[in-house]
């Protein structure tokens, strides 16, 4: 049976059979991204616009990050620990949702070796 459609060749038909979807373009499985993080590149963008931008980060050893000029939310895919914000030190663990002003410091104080978060920067970069 021919894939083709009326007025289309078959090379044309296998291209656009082939052609990533748009739900493919923004689709990062989550094993995908984490397989490329190390101690040297802790962190992957995967998706960037002006007025969001969705990271995956799995610090090891000690999270050195400082902090940022939007406000944040981390989403714990996977692991457990502790984390600070502020005068705060909460507990965390897979599913947990943490939020982080802009300009307030903040970092994973413990987290156990399958930790992994999803990091959300959103609205406008503020001065402090």
């Amino acid at each position: 049976m021919d894939d083709t459609t009326p007025g289309q060749d078959a090379k044309t038909a296998k291209a656009t059979a082939n052609a990533p979807r748009s739900s493919d373009a923004i689709r990062h499985p989550l094993m995908d991204v984490a397989a490329r993080l190390s101690r040297e590149a802790p962190f992957e963008t995967v998706f960037e616009s002006p007025e969001v931008s969705i990271e995956l980060y799995a610090p090891v050893g000690a999270d050195m990050q400082k902090p940022h000029d939007r406000d944040e939310l981390y989403i714990i895919a996977s692991g457990e620990g502790t984390f600070s914000r502020g005068d705060e030190l909460v507990p965390f663990a897979q599913g947990d949702l943490l939020f982080v002003p802009a300009h307030v410091p903040h970092r994973f104080e413990t987290f156990s070796d399958d930790f992994r978060t999803w990091v959300i920067f959103y609205g406008d970069k503020r001065r402090r």
